[in-house]
């Protein structure tokens, strides 16, 4: 995959693959018609934080609880029927495009409600144990259901279980490898080696700094960017008040927004010390902090090409 390669560019890629593989936007009927799909015996049985559940190898009506499961799905062409979102007002990420649109909401990642998922008939539900704990069994009730162990884990793994979830893990290895692929690139293009970088999140008063092992900071550190050594607590980030917004200061400080068009947006903090902090540039907060998968990713790598290119 080239370095302009973007989200968009993935989806393409994928289509084939989604109308291959009948995704979620099939009726019962069809699914029973194809081999392996729901109501055949063909299934495989899948490892979880509850033991162990068979799953159909083809799923075609499949519902999602996370961000990641969700990213994934459509990444490998199974649109779900069905998915828990961050914000039931903005329902499903602008980002995943027109192939994830027509794709229902039921309830939030926090809050998902059993009823609307059970109306939508799935066979295949995927959730997670920090998460969805209490609403297993009424979740198993519905349909098969897996869960990953929390959505705290790193991002690359939950993707490889939703892939080994919807029966091809093989495909987790190639957008993985495609997503990777792309970082190699663009850190030699950009001659990362060196530089440093610090995404922060300002929300409730508070600067909450993103470390390595987070989503968008294993991205910036996949590309070659270091992100400053700290204590991390044992955790992907850290909450800093205002008066310690130094100790932020990275060659590249990317700060969160809803808007990246409003350069109010970045905190009085960061402002007023932007000459020491280094250089300060806004990123889309539905793909940097949420966008959590292949899709993200490349959304993320997008960005960072972009940035990079501009400061060079």
């Amino acid at each position: 995959m080239s370095s302009r390669t973007s989200a968009t560019g993935l989806l393409a890629a994928v289509a084939v693959l989604a109308l291959a593989a009948c995704g979620g936007s099939g009726t019962a009927d069809e699914a029973a018609a194809e081999p392996g799909a729901a109501g055949t015996a063909a299934g495989h049985v899948v490892t979880h934080a509850r033991g162990e559940t068979t799953v159909p190898d083809q799923p075609v009506r499949v519902v999602v609880l996370e961000p990641v499961q969700l990213d994934t799905a459509v990444a490998l062409g199974v649109v779900p029927v069905g998915a828990a979102v961050l914000n039931e007002a903005a329902g499903v990420p602008a980002y995943l495009g027109d192939e994830a649109a027509g794709i229902e909401t039921v309830g939030t990642v926090q809050e998902p409600n059993v009823q609307k998922i059970a109306a939508l008939a799935p066979d295949l539900i995927i959730g997670t144990e920090s998460r969805h704990s209490a609403l297993y069994d009424q979740l198993s009730d519905v349909a098969p259901t897996v869960f990953m162990a929390s959505q705290a884990d790193p991002w690359q793994d939950n993707v490889r279980f939703t892939a080994e979830a919807l029966g091809d893990p093989d495909a987790a290895d190639e957008v993985l490898g495609a997503y990777e692929d792309r970082c190699a690139e663009i850190g030699e293009e950009a001659g990362t080696a060196g530089m440093t970088a610090q995404l922060i999140r300002p929300r409730d008063g508070i600067l909450t700094l993103y470390g390595p092992t987070s989503f968008a900071g294993s991205t910036l550190e996949c590309v070659g960017l270091t992100t400053p050594e700290r204590d991390w607590e044992d955790s992907i980030s850290v909450d800093l008040s205002p008066e310690l917004v130094l100790e932020a200061q990275a060659d590249l400080v990317l700060v969160t927004t809803t808007d990246v068009t409003d350069e109010s947006t970045v905190p009085e903090s960061v402002r007023a010390n932007a000459d020491v902090l280094g250089d300060v540039r806004l990123v889309d907060q539905s793909t940097w902090i949420t966008g959590v998968g292949p899709l993200g990713g490349q959304a993320v790598l997008d960005d960072i090409e972009r940035l990079l290119s501009a400061s060079s």
